[in-house]
C-alpha cells in the first residue's frame, strides 16, 4: 500500500512540475521573447492580492499540504512487522516472543514442504493478536491443495501452539517459479 502511494505522489509532483514549467514557457518565452521579463505590469503582480479570497485559499492549500507531508513521513516510519508477541505464562505474566524468532520458525517449517521452494513470512497486527502473511514460491511440479494443507494442519498448528495463541489469522500467497519448457523427445 505504501508503495503504491509513493509512487502516486511522485507521479503527481512530477505532473506539477511539468504543468509548472510548461505554463512558464507558455506565458513567458514565445509572447515576450527570450529576454522578457515574466511579469511586467505592476496590475498583474497586485492583481491576486486585492481579492478577498485569496489569502484564505493560499493558506488552506499550504496547511492541506503540510498536514499530507507529515502523514506520509510518518507513514514512512512507521514499523509494518510485529516486533512481539506476548505469551501467556500460566501464572498471570507474560512473556515476550520475538516476531522474527516466530517467522523464522515458520518460515524454516513451511519451506520444507514438498514442493516449496522458498517462502516468506511476515508477522504483522498486535501483540495481543498478531497474524501472519505467508508468501510461498512453489516449484513447478507442486500441487497448490496439498501445500496448502499441509501448511494449515502441522506448520501453522505448531507455530499457534508454540506461541500459546487461541487463533493466528493467515494470509497466503502462492506464487509459481518459473521454469524452461522441458522438450520430450
Amino acid at each position: 500500500m505504501l508503495a503504491v502511494v509513493n509512487r502516486i505522489l511522485l507521479a503527481l509532483t512530477g505532473l506539477v512540475l511539468l504543468a509548472a514549467g510548461a505554463s512558464v514557457l507558455a506565458a513567458s518565452w514565445p509572447l515576450g521573447g527570450r529576454h522578457a521579463p515574466l511579469l511586467t505590469e505592476e496590475a498583474r503582480r497586485g492583481y491576486w492580492r486585492a481579492e478577498g479570497w485569496w489569502w484564505w485559499a493560499v493558506i488552506a492549500g499550504l496547511g492541506l499540504g503540510v498536514l499530507l507531508s507529515l502523514w506520509w513521513l510518518l507513514s514512512q516510519l512507521r514499523r509494518s512487522r510485529l516486533q512481539a508477541v506476548e505469551v501467556d505464562a500460566g501464572d498471570g505474566a507474560f512473556a515476550l516472543l520475538r516476531g522474527r524468532a516466530l517467522e523464522e520458525a515458520v518460515a524454516a517449517e513451511a519451506g520444507a514442504l514438498e514442493g516449496v521452494a522458498r517462502c516468506r513470512v511476515a508477522l504483522r497486527g498486535r501483540r495481543g493478536s498478531p497474524a501472519l502473511r505467508i508468501g510461498l514460491e512453489l516449484e513447478p511440479h507442486a500441487v497448490p491443495v496439498d501445500v496448502l494443507a499441509a501448511l494449515a494442519g502441522p506448520v501453522l498448528t505448531h507455530a499457534r501452539t508454540s506461541a500459546g495463541l487461541a487463533e493466528l489469522p493467515v494470509e497466503a500467497r502462492l506464487k509459481v517459479t518459473s521454469h524452461k519448457a522441458q522438450r520430450v523427445t
